[in-house]
């Protein structure tokens, strides 16, 4: 186990898609293309780009909210699945910065989590084809326990891990992620590149709001420099 910083957050937990990886895109066209495979009316990308960050059943109920044929809706989740397989033939690309920061946290003794919308499968094929399968410390996926925003995958990833909340940092592109880390009791970081853009993700008045991952590095490492002569921040 690495040793832990000895100011601020032990723990940062990381949504996946559209805040690590640059996936959007093809989440929505996976969408657009199982949509069509069973013969439902396309939604469109502001819809599918709304509903990203939770589960695909929830999502699927959230896009299709009459669609009341079991089987076509079983349908649907497994021609997205499909489809998305297909697009990630080759992995999609790590944000900028993410591959640097998140490495150099680790240097720093943090602690490392997902807490992703994936299913365990997903989440476990995408990491081995980043060779990553042991570069975080836990990982929580909405197939294994509650969809997001409800906060059980974070109070599972903080009872394995024995951090308390407030010691644990939220980091995700989507108003499930930030309001799912306020229901922990715990603090966010919006991030305005992936999913939902960050004039609404500051409707959830995140601890931070930011444009580029880089940011993170900096604003961890000037929080953890004030704390230690005794200032307080306010990002918000």
């Amino acid at each position: 186990m690495r040793d832990c910083p000895e100011l601020g957050y032990q723990l940062l937990i990381f949504d996946w898609d559209g805040t690590l990886v640059d996936s959007i895109g093809r989440i929505v066209m996976a969408m657009h293309l199982a949509a069509d495979a069973c013969e439902l009316p396309r939604c469109t990308d502001e819809q599918v780009r709304g509903i990203i960050g939770l589960g695909l059943p929830e999502a699927i109920r959230s896009l299709y909210p009459h669609l009341d044929d079991v089987d076509l809706a079983k349908r649907l989740r497994q021609s997205y699945s499909d489809n998305y397989l297909m697009l990630e033939a080759e992995p999609s690309a790590l944000f900028r910065g993410v591959a640097e920061g998140l490495a150099s946290f680790r240097a720093q003794g943090y602690r490392l989590a997902v807490a992703t919308g994936k299913g365990r499968h997903g989440l476990q094929r995408v990491l081995a084809d980043r060779g990553w399968l042991d570069y975080f410390d836990y990982s929580r996926c909405a197939d294994e326990t509650a969809s997001k925003p409800d906060p059980l995958m974070l109070h599972e990833i903080l009872a394995q891990s024995g951090v308390a909340a407030n010691r644990a940092l939220m980091v995700g592109d989507s108003s499930f992620d930030l309001l799912m880390a306020q229901r922990a009791g715990m603090d966010c970081v919006a991030v305005g590149y992936g999913a939902q853009p960050l004039q609404a993700l500051r409707k959830c008045q995140p601890t931070l709001a930011i444009e580029c991952f880089t940011e993170l590095h900096a604003w961890l490492d000037g929080r953890a420099s004030n704390q230690s002569v005794g200032v307080v921040l306010h990002d918000r």
